[in-house]
């Protein structure tokens, strides 16, 4: 049955001069993207369309709709900076009460949907990697609405906003130079910046990445037989450079330019976030994939050491341990903090460990000081150890820069009304913070003290109501000319985790079907249901030269057991309507 799309409704639009309706788009494509930009997948998502975008530019219009996640993502200015920061180059619609999500019946960030130029749901498509699915899609349906007439090209709704120049835009990471000087990762301009002090003239401007978010100053010993200074994150190239400083040249250390998927190796990476020196090598912040790594400049070699690549709030061994987007590091004696953004939360590697000092997981947040377990955080992007053995979290989406005491176990507040504070660093009694949707590196005193706002909140989806014995399903077609292919192994996987863990009776593991029956605890009643799902797929014919891509996506499913709930939770992992 043809399902005819709901109309785009929320608070307002950006990029496009006024309100589109999918009726002023009739005649075209549209291809909805529900997003939030906090997410790493979506900002991976936003990257993978801009050749779909090029190649159909007059057949397809592509439509942002932010649905948040985060109080603070539910501020136009906040939305309006973000639109700029990650380059969205197509309209956006502002939906903050998730009314559109909610028409659309999505489940998680990113997700698609395709809508054909009579108006009606073709495909939709779950998390990232799906953009050759597309591309095979349209063709196939290009040609045949321009055989019925249906199909009318037109000129984009795309209306670019006025940018006000700036010496940086959106700085990441900031690191001090030995003499004074700073270098800042300036990733909205795409250059690692040298400034003559934190609040001094920009003197040198290093070119050849893209949107750049971490520094690592190298030992002078190491950095002499390396042959450069600093290891950048060149998070959308997805690899790790190397900066001289003499010299200005600037080297790929790691990565080939392509994002890591499953079944790469090291020799990809997956939007490295942050860099760090802890013990003899640089740690990174693989916030792609929601683990750690490790490089050594003396050799080249890049290794796995912490993470699973599953997305959450899971501590204990390293291998075993459940990261979330971490997106700061800072090392301090045998300990390296971790500011682990989308569990909103302040965690620690040690002894082989992982553990977690703040945050509760990936759906709860907030602004409390306090101990530990009662303190709350909202989507943190730093973390910088301090001269007193305390460490100072950059809390990004508020505004202000925390405080933990890891002696009494207490988060305080040092600042607050800062603009999306993301990395910092200690100058004497100051410690200098990145603002970077300010532009600018701001001096807070160590000793300073500012009051918490004090709210918690829990990100609010709808619940779904399901039966205590539920099928769960991951619907999975492959792409026109692909099949699923199995020849090597399983070609699908389907893992299943719930919070509360008791939520879940049996159906808890990792499994190559993409069905299962969840038997769920009615005493419990409600909670989140977490869900990982992965597809291969092959050009049908598998001669010389065939393309192998692989869809996947996580799912955080908020569900309620009801007598009258349903007996089938189907996720749309990819393929048409």
């Amino acid at each position: 049955m043809r399902v005819r799309a709901p109309e785009l409704t929320g608070r307002g639009w950006l990029n496009t001069p006024g309100p589109l309706s999918l009726s002023d788009l009739r005649g075209r494509f549209v291809l909805l993207d529900f997003w939030t930009f906090c997410c790493v997948n979506c900002l991976h998502v936003l990257d993978e369309l801009r050749p779909l975008e090029a190649t159909y530019a007059e057949e397809l219009v592509v439509i942002g709709v932010h649905s948040p996640k985060f109080v603070h993502e539910a501020d136009p200015d906040a939305l309006v900076a973000a639109v700029e920061r990650y380059g969205v180059h197509h309209p956006v619609l502002d939906d903050p009460e998730l009314t559109t999500w909610s028409a659309y019946t999505a489940r998680a960030w990113p997700t698609l949907v395709l809508v054909d130029p009579e108006g009606y749901v073709v495909a939709q498509y779950a998390g990232e990697g799906h953009v050759h699915a597309l591309d095979r899609l349209l063709a196939e349906l290009v040609a045949e609405h321009r055989e019925r007439g249906t199909l009318q090209p037109g000129d984009s709704p795309y209306v670019p906003p006025t940018v006000e120049p700036t010496d940086l835009r959106f700085p990441a990471k900031a690191v001090p130079l030995p003499d004074g000087r700073v270098l800042v990762a300036d990733a909205g301009h795409d250059e690692v910046v040298e400034l003559a002090s934190a609040d001094g003239p920009v003197l040198r401007r290093f070119g050849g990445f893209a949107e750049p978010n971490g520094l690592c100053l190298l030992p002078e010993e190491v950095a002499a037989e390396a042959g450069y200074d600093v290891v950048v994150a060149d998070t959308v190239h997805h690899q790790l450079r190397g900066l001289t400083l003499a010299t200005g040249e600037v080297r790929v250390l790691a990565g080939d330019g392509e994002q890591w998927m499953p079944g790469n190796g090291p020799e990809r990476l997956s939007s490295p976030w942050d860099v760090a020196w802890w013990g003899d090598r640089v740690w990174v912040a693989m916030a792609g994939i929601h683990q750690l790594w490790t490089f050594d400049p003396r050799t080249g070699d890049v290794e796995v050491l912490v993470g699973t690549t599953n997305e959450g709030l899971r501590d204990g061994p390293i291998d075993q341990a459940w990261l979330a987007q971490t997106s700061g590091l800072a090392a301090a004696g045998d300990r390296l903090w971790l500011a682990d953004s989308e569990v909103s939360a302040l965690r620690w590697v040690s002894g082989g460990e992982v553990g977690t000092a703040v945050g509760t997981g990936l759906f709860d947040f907030g602004f409390r000081d306090g101990k530990a377990d009662e303190a709350l955080l909202q989507h943190p992007l730093g973390v910088t150890a301090l001269p007193d053995g305390s460490v100072a979290v950059c809390d990004t989406y508020n505004g202000a820069v925390r405080r933990f005491d890891p002696v009494d176990g207490t988060l305080g507040t040092l600042a607050t009304g800062l603009s999306e504070p993301s990395g910092a660093y200690v100058d004497g009694e100051h410690l200098v913070v990145v603002e970077s949707t300010a532009h600018r590196l701001t001096r807070v005193p160590l000793g300073a003290s500012a009051q918490a706002a004090d709210f918690s909140h829990r990100t609010q989806r709808p619940v779904t109501d399901v039966a205590a014995s539920v099928l769960l399903e991951a619907v999975f077609t492959p792409p026109p000319g692909q099949k699923v292919d199995d020849r090597y192994g399983p070609a699908t996987q389907l893992m299943v985790t719930a919070t509360p863990a008791a939520l879940l009776r049996t159906g808890e593991g990792r499994s190559t079907d993409l069905r299962r029956t969840l038997e769920l605890d009615p005493t419990v009643g409600e909670g989140v249901l977490h869900v990982a799902a992965r597809a291969a797929s092959c050009d049908a014919d598998l001669g010389e030269g065939a393309a192998c891509h692989v869809h996947q996506q996580d799912w955080g499913v908020p569900v309620r057991v009801s007598a009258a709930g349903e007996a089938v939770l189907t996720l749309p992992l990819g393929g048409t309507a």
